[in-house]
């Protein structure tokens, strides 16, 4: 399983952007996707996570009301729509494949990880 996560760049505060996560594998239709978040010098954060079926989401409370996260499984591709952007929402944004289908906000339960798009956000 390879994720390829695109969509980043510079952006000014109250603006949007919209991320995209690219897999391949089989088995990515069957499996939950994540993304998460790291700021410099902070630790990963989760932001938001999306099963198989793209009928159950969960989002960080940071993010939520403004972020989307949706996916379309015949394109093997998990998007993250962020509106309104702050500052603070500036990070490495990382997307992650889980093994099993059950949404989960610990980056543990993930076991593929993308490289990463830098997403920042100018006051």
């Amino acid at each position: 399983v390879q994720l390829q996560a695109s969509g980043g760049g510079l952006v000014q505060a109250g603006g949007s952007l919209r991320l995209s996560c690219a897999a391949s594998g089989f088995t990515f239709s069957s499996a939950t996707v994540a993304w998460f978040r790291q700021a410099p010098g902070k630790e990963r954060e989760f932001v938001a996570t999306i099963d198989w079926r793209g009928a159950d989401t969960y989002y960080a409370d940071a993010v939520k009301g403004r972020f989307t996260i949706s996916r379309d499984n015949a394109k093997g591709t998990v998007y993250s729509q962020m509106n309104s952007l702050k500052a603070e929402d500036t990070a490495v944004y990382y997307c992650a494949q889980a093994l099993s289908s059950n949404t989960s906000s610990n980056a543990g339960r993930y076991r593929y990880w993308g490289q990463g798009t830098l997403v920042t956000v100018s006051s």
